[in-house]
Formats: structure tokens, C-alpha cells, sequence
């Protein structure tokens, strides 16, 4: 193709989107390399100490689309130490100083400061996206910049994220000539906001198509706002307690009525099941339900509203839904693709409402399942093997059981040949999540089937370090593995030493590896960072003695080395 004009294959590299494959594109030729560079408009960085800031913007000088994930997974698990890293404001300041246009940017897992978002607000007038998942570090008065300052914002998306309310009237610094909005979603806000200046910013703007409400929202200004806001396809009430008799609802039902290009539903943080029949109108047309923060929703109610909703493709729901709740499911949601059944109380070890029943139930009814996320009281293994055979299409699939070694409920044996039967009928699976007791045998059908699998994560399992070698000899794609509390030391962490080359990370804690080992590791492997997290001051660990065993290690590529700003505990080996 080297015949073409550079601009005839900037066009061309357009109809190029996926990440992955505009990185081989560049690898193909200097030429392409060049066009690449400068064509590339979207960039996304799995772990934001693989590549320094001033690295990214001399390599993408047209960059538009940002995506940056910082702290490892765990870190949902309160595994990662609370002052471990990940700061974008390196980030914000090397973009401004390379005077990039920025446009959009979604983080997950970054500390992100006031400060950051004050100058991410000025220094880029055509800032139109913000997306934040699990951040922290700042607080209401961030956001009043963001809303202030990004004239052109079309989204602005906090999920999950840890903000401190310092100024309550945050929405109020939208400008009163502010109309972009496509999307706004501030569940996760704690604190009481101005409801007059929601509804006015709601209705001048016309675009909104997915709009997620916090608690302070009651039932009343809901009604109002889908008044204003028929044209909704995402909804997520705030809070949703009026009694059925009132004008209120009265009104709401009439309103909700209107909006007849509602696709998606979630919040209900804090309801009355007995008003969910106002909803019963959109339910028919809705393809994705999220009640995974709705405790007061359980019993006949819920099937009931379940029902009404046969075109669902993703549900999200706690496990109070229950084995019989999950039959309703797999006879009324024949198109479901998506099934994540959270946990009503995480902590209670054992208390799960569900079963390995509802599991095969949904496995059954529900043909097209491709991706699953389960929480579960026990499972056997001929429970897995029906599911497997049932549900040949999963490409996701992560089973939690309470008692992360529990075994087979039935047999008392250990899971094996139920995972076994899942990795060698769904020969797409590609994220995999285990639990309950699990040997080495596990392990191998892992590495013998699982040829796609890249996310693995594991927790209380396997008996030697084969377990390991299994999976590292085996699944040629694998690129994040995740281990903790498995009996995995210094063979299993050394053998296979090349593989961490091609992969984005590992994580292990409260295995059987040694400073030793990891020292060994990090000396022959130069282009990896190895850290060493030691912030239990109670215990000490010496430096020099090799033989100490570590409690968490993270491993990953870096094509800038040590990064500069680990906290004392953090050892970068």
C-alpha cells in the first residue's frame, strides 16, 4: 500500500479502531509508523506507569481520547495500599505542555485531585468527555470547575468513585446557556444538591439521553424531570418512596409513560417495591435492568417487574433475588446476553440467596448468556458441566462462591471437572474468575483449553506450584493473572519468566514467594518493574533477607522503568 498518498491512508487507518490493531498497523512499516503517529486520535493505557506521560504525547500529537486505568484490580478488594500511586495530574500537565486537544478522558482506579480537574477545565476548550470509575482524591469543587469551565460538555460520568462533598452546589456552575449535555450521572454523590437547578439544566438540554440521579432526588422532582426529559434512553432513579395513592405517583405514571425510548433502567437506592408498577409501561422496551443497588427489592415484586421485562440483554441484581427468582428469569429474559448477581450482604461468609439451581436455570433459559458474574452460597460440579453445555458462548465467566474453598455441595469433591467442562465447551472465554476448592487438576484443563483466555484470577486454590505452570505454559494470550492466598512460590514464579514480556501484569499476595525470588526475577528481566508492598509496620522486613516471604508483589511492563513516585513502602526491585 506504500503507493498511496499519506492522505488516501490516513483515510484508510480511520476504519482502524480497535487499539490493538491500530498498534500492529504502526509495526508494519517507518511510513506507516508515521502516519499512525499522527492520525491517531484515541489512546488507551492499561496501567499508567507502563509509559510516562511525556512519552505518550511525543508519540500521539493528535491525540483526542484518552483512557488510563491506574491502581491494579485488587484494589476493589482493599488489597492495593490506600496512598499506592496513580496520580493524573503528571498527565494533565504533560498534555498541556505539549498543547494536545484533549477532548476526552476516562480514568478508573486514579487519584484524581481539585487541582487536576481545575486545569484539565481550562486547558482544553473543547473538552467535551469526562468519565471517572473507582477515582478518589477529590471533591465537589473539581467537579464545579468541570462544570464551569467545560463549555462544549457532553458527558460527565462518576461511577463508584470516593468524592467529598465540599460544596453541595456543584450544579449550579453549569452556565445558564449550557445545552451539550448527552449525558450526566452522579449516583455516587452522597450530598444534597440544588433540585431547582437540576430540572432547569435538564430541560435546556435537549440531547440528554442517559441521565443517573443520587439519593437526594426524590420522587417528586423525578416527575418533573421526565417531564422536561422525555427523550431519556438511560435512567437511574434516586430515591423512590411516595405511596401508590398519592397525586405524585399519579403524576410519575403519566410521565414515565411518555418516555418511550427508555432502553435502560437502574438505581432505586432507596425504594418502596410496592411503587415499581409505575415502571411496568417501559419495561417491554427496556434491555438493560441494574438493581444492584436496590436492597428493598425482592419477593413478588420483583417478578413482577421482572415479568414485564422480556427484551433484557443485561441484568445486574443482588442475590436476594434467589433460585426461584432467577427461574422467572430465565423464563421471561430468552435474549439475556449479560447476568451479574451481586452479593445482598458481602461480608456475611455463606449468606448468599442463590445457589448452583438458579445457575442452571439461567443456563438453560437463557440460549445467548455470553458474559456472567456469580455470587454464590455452593456450586457442584455437575451443575457446571450442564452449564457448560447449555451456554457454549461465554466469552466472561466469574463465579465467586462465598466460601472461596468450598467443594462440590453434593460430592464433597473438589470443582475440577466443573471448570474443566467450562473452559473446554466455551472455547471463546476469554475473562475467567475461580472459586471453591480446586486442585492442580483445575489448573491443567485451564492451560490445555482456555487457548483465548486473557484475564485469569484466582483465589484460595491449586496445591503446588503445577497449578501455575499450567496456565503460564498453556494460554498463549493470557496478559493479567491475579492469585491470592494460593500456595504459588518461587518455581512457579521463575520458570516461565519470558512470559511476563507479553503479558500487561501479575499480581500475587499471600502466596509462598520470596524477596529471593523476586529479586531474581527483576534482575533478569530489565524491562519489567517488580513491587514489593510492605505497609504493615508492625511486622518487619529486612531488605537483605531474601528468605522473608512476601506478602504482595505486582509485576508489570514498563517501557520507562521504576517509576519515580512509589511511596516508602512500595519496592520497586
Amino acid at each position: 500500500m506504500n503507493y498511496f498518498p499519506d492522505e488516501v491512508l490516513e483515510l484508510i487507518f480511520d476504519f482502524v479502531t480497535l487499539h490493538k490493531d491500530r498498534n500492529s498497523v504502526s509495526l508494519v512499516c517507518k511510513s506507516w509508523y508515521w502516519i499512525e503517529k499522527f492520525s491517531r486520535q484515541k489512546v488507551f493505557i492499561g496501567n499508567c506507569y507502563s509509559i510516562s506521560p511525556e512519552r505518550l504525547t511525543a508519540r500521539f500529537p493528535a491525540l483526542k481520547s484518552l483512557t488510563l486505568k491506574g491502581k491494579p484490580h485488587f484494589a476493589d478488594f482493599n488489597l492495593v495500599p490506600h496512598d499506592w500511586g496513580g496520580f493524573l495530574l503528571p498527565w494533565i500537565e504533560a498534555m498541556v505542555k505539549a498543547k494536545i486537544g484533549l477532548e476526552e478522558l476516562r480514568l478508573k482506579r486514579m487519584v484524581v485531585s481539585d487541582e487536576s480537574l481545575e486545569l484539565l477545565s481550562r486547558a482544553f476548550p473543547n473538552f467535551k468527555s469526562l468519565v471517572l470509575v473507582n477515582c478518589e482524591g477529590f471533591t465537589t469543587d473539581g467537579l464545579a470547575a468541570i462544570a464551569a469551565n467545560c463549555r462544549h460538555l457532553r458527558e460527565l460520568d462518576l461511577q463508584e468513585n470516593d468524592i467529598e462533598d465540599h460544596r453541595g452546589q456543584w450544579l449550579n456552575c453549569f452556565p445558564e446557556n449550557s445545552t451539550s449535555l448527552v449525558s450526566l450521572n452522579f449516583a455516587c454523590l452522597k450530598g444534597e444538591i440544588n433540585l431547582a437547578v437540576l430540572e432547569r439544566l435538564v430541560a435546556r438540554s435537549p440531547n440528554l439521553k442517559s441521565l443517573k440521579l443520587n439519593r437526594a432526588v426524590a420522587l417528586e422532582t423525578l416527575q418533573r424531570i421526565l417531564v422536561k426529559a422525555p427523550q431519556l434512553a438511560d435512567l437511574g432513579t434516586g430515591s423512590y418512596v411516595q405511596d401508590p395513592a398519592s397525586e405524585v405517583y399519579t403524576k410519575l405514571e403519566a410521565a414515565i409513560k411518555k418516555c418511550t425510548s427508555l432502553k435502560s433502567l437502574s438505581g432505586f437506592l432507596e425504594v418502596a417495591p410496592r411503587c415499581l408498577s409505575a415502571f411496568y409501561a417501559i419495561c417491554p422496551n427496556l434491555t438493560s435492568l441494574n438493581l444492584s443497588y436496590a436492597p428493598g427489592i425482592c419477593g413478588t415484586e420483583l417478578m413482577k417487574l421482572i415479568h414485564h421485562c422480556r427484551k433484557l440483554q443485561r441484568l445486574w441484581i443482588l442475590d436476594c433475588i434467589g433460585d426461584k427468582g432467577l427461574e422467572v428469569v430465565a423464563s421471561c429474559c430468552k435474549e439475556l446476553q449479560e447476568l451479574r448477581v451481586f452479593p445482598s450482604d458481602p461480608y456475611g461468609v455463606g449468606n448468599a440467596a442463590v445457589t448452583e439451581e438458579g445457575l442452571v436455570a439461567i443456563s438453560a433459559g437463557c440460549p445467548n448468556l455470553t458474559s456472567l458474574l456469580y455470587f454464590c452460597q455452593q456450586m457442584t460440579n455437575a451443575a457446571l458441566i450442564t452449564v457448560a453445555q447449555n451456554s457454549p458462548n461465554f466469552t466472561c465467566f466469574r463465579l465467586c462462591i462465598l466460601d472461596p474453598t468450598k467443594p462440590d455441595a453434593d460430592t464433597q469433591q473438589p470443582l475440577d471437572e466443573g471448570y474443566g467442562a467450562i473452559v473446554q465447551a466455551c472455547s471463546g472465554i476469554k475473562r475467567l474468575s475461580i472459586s471453591g476448592l480446586l486442585t492442580d487438576q483445575a489448573f491443567l484443563f485451564i492451560g490445555k483449553y482456555a487457548e483465548k483466555l486473557e484475564m485469569l484470577s484466582v483465589a484460595f486454590a491449586g496445591d503446588s506450584d503445577k497449578a501455575m505452570l499450567y496456565v503460564l505454559n498453556g494460554c498463549k494470550k493470557l496478559r493479567k493473572l491475579e492469585i491470592m492466598n494460593s500456595p504459588f512460590g518461587n518455581v512457579a514464579l521463575l520458570q516461565y519468566m519470558e512470559k511476563y514480556e507479553t503479558m500487561r501484569s501479575l499480581w500475587m499476595s499471600s502466596c509462598e514467594i520470596t524477596l529471593g525470588g523476586c529479586k531474581s526475577l527483576a534482575k533478569k528481566m530489565k524491562r519489567l518493574n517488580v513491587e514489593i508492598m510492605n505497609e504493615n509496620e508492625d511486622m518487619e522486613f529486612n531488605r537483605d533477607d531474601d528468605s522473608q516471604k512476601v506478602e504482595r508483589m505486582y509485576l508489570y511492563r514498563s517501557l520507562v522503568g521504576p517509576r519515580k513516585d512509589a511511596p516508602d513502602f512500595v519496592w520497586t526491585l
